[in-house]
C-alpha cells in the first residue's frame, strides 16, 4: 500500500541520488532526479542503456516547460494544454538545465507530464523533473506492473512504488517540435488523429530522423522468444508452418482465432486500445512458457493500433547475436 511515508521516502531518495521505479499510465519508469548527473548515469548503468540514447524528463506540469525548453512554439503549448497530463512527449530545444547525460548530447530535450496519480504526487513533492526510461533491461519488454520491475531489476533499484497496472500499456507518443513542422518520432499511447485534431494539420510519422529518441532502435521491446508477425487471417497458416519445423509456437491474438487445440494463445484483443493495454504483459506471459517463437497478430493500423504494430515490429526485428 502506498502511504504518505512511502511517498516521502521516494522523494528523499530522488533528492539524494537514488533511483526508484515509478508507475505511470504508459509503463513503469526507472526514475532519477534529472538534475543529478550521477543519478542519471546510474539509470543508464542499471538498464545497460547506451549513453547516447536520450531519456525523457517527466515534469510536474506545463509551468515547468520554460525551465527545460527554450523557444517553445505555440503548437507545443497547444498540445501540452490538450494532452498533459498524459501519454505525450514533446521534443523541444533544450535549456542549460537539460544536461548531456539526459539528452544524449543533443540540442533537444524530451519532456512530458505523466498522467498517473502516484507519479504526479512524487513530482509535485520533488518540485522538479525526473529522467525516467522504462524500468527494464535495455531492449527488452517494458514493465506494466511493479512485479515486472522486481523480476527484471530486483535489488538494483532503491525503491519500487506499486501503482497498479499501467492503464495505457505502451510508451508515450513522441512529437518533435524542435525545428519547424511537427513530426511524430515514436507512435505511442496518444493517437496521431488526436494530435492532428488539435493542430489542424497532418502530422507525419518520421521514425528515421537525426533526432535520437527513446524506443527508436530497430530491435526493441523484445522477448526471449522469436516473434513472427501476421495479419489475423494469416495466423493459423503461420502457426502450422512453424510447427512443421519442430518449433514450439505460441500465439498473441484475439479470442476469435481458430487455432489447433494444443497451441497456446495469449489473449491480445483486436481492438487497438485494449491490445495496447495488455501487450507487454502478454509478451511476458508467453516468454515464461518457454516458446521458441510467438506468432503475433497485428491490429488495425489506426488509433493506438499504429503504436502496437510499431512495438511488435521492433520485437520481431533481427537481434544482435
Amino acid at each position: 500500500m502506498l502511504t504518505p511515508d512511502l511517498l516521502d521516502r521516494a522523494v528523499e531518495l530522488l533528492r539524494h541520488g537514488g533511483v526508484i521505479a515509478l508507475p505511470t499510465e504508459t509503463v513503469y519508469g526507472l526514475a532519477a532526479n534529472a538534475e543529478d548527473e550521477l543519478a542519471v548515469r546510474r539509470v543508464f548503468a542499471i538498464k545497460g542503456r547506451p549513453a547516447n540514447h536520450p531519456l525523457i524528463v517527466h515534469i510536474p506540469d506545463e509551468e515547468y516547460l520554460p525551465e527545460w525548453a527554450r523557444e517553445v512554439p505555440d503548437e507545443a503549448k497547444a498540445l501540452a494544454r490538450a494532452f498533459w497530463p498524459g501519454p505525450l512527449t514533446l521534443v523541444l530545444r533544450r535549456t542549460s538545465k537539460a544536461t548531456d547525460a539526459v539528452t544524449g548530447g543533443q540540442d533537444t530535450v524530451a519532456l512530458r507530464v505523466p498522467g498517473h496519480s502516484v507519479a504526479m504526487e512524487v513530482l509535485e513533492r520533488l518540485g522538479g523533473g525526473v529522467a525516467a526510461p522504462s524500468a527494464n533491461r535495455f531492449g527488452r519488454v517494458s514493465p506494466t506492473t511493479a512485479e515486472h520491475v522486481q523480476r527484471d531489476l530486483g535489488d538494483d533499484v532503491d525503491l519500487v512504488l506499486d501503482g497498479g497496472p499501467s492503464t495505457v500499456g505502451v510508451e508515450s507518443t513522441i512529437v518533435d517540435l524542435s525545428s519547424g513542422a511537427p513530426a511524430i518520432l515514436r507512435p505511442g499511447g496518444l493517437a496521431t488523429e488526436d494530435i492532428e485534431r488539435v493542430l489542424g494539420r497532418v502530422v507525419p510519422v518520421r521514425t528515421s530522423t537525426t533526432v535520437r529518441v527513446s524506443g527508436s532502435l530497430e530491435s526493441h521491446y523484445a522477448p526471449r522468444a522469436g516473434v513472427v508477425l501476421a495479419e489475423p487471417h494469416e495466423a493459423v497458416q503461420r502457426v502450422e508452418a512453424l510447427r512443421a519445423q519442430g518449433l514450439r509456437v505460441g500465439v498473441l491474438g484475439p479470442a476469435s482465432l481458430s487455432l489447433p487445440g494444443d497451441v497456446q494463445r495469449f489473449d491480445v484483443p483486436g481492438e487497438p486500445a485494449q491490445a495496447a493495454r495488455v501487450l507487454y504483459a502478454r509478451l511476458r506471459e508467453a516468454d515464461e512458457q518457454g516458446h521458441d517463437v510467438l506468432v503475433a497478430c497485428l491490429p488495425a493500423a489506426s488509433g493506438l493500433g499504429i503504436a502496437v504494430r510499431d512495438r511488435l515490429s521492433r520485437a520481431a526485428a533481427p537481434r544482435d547475436s
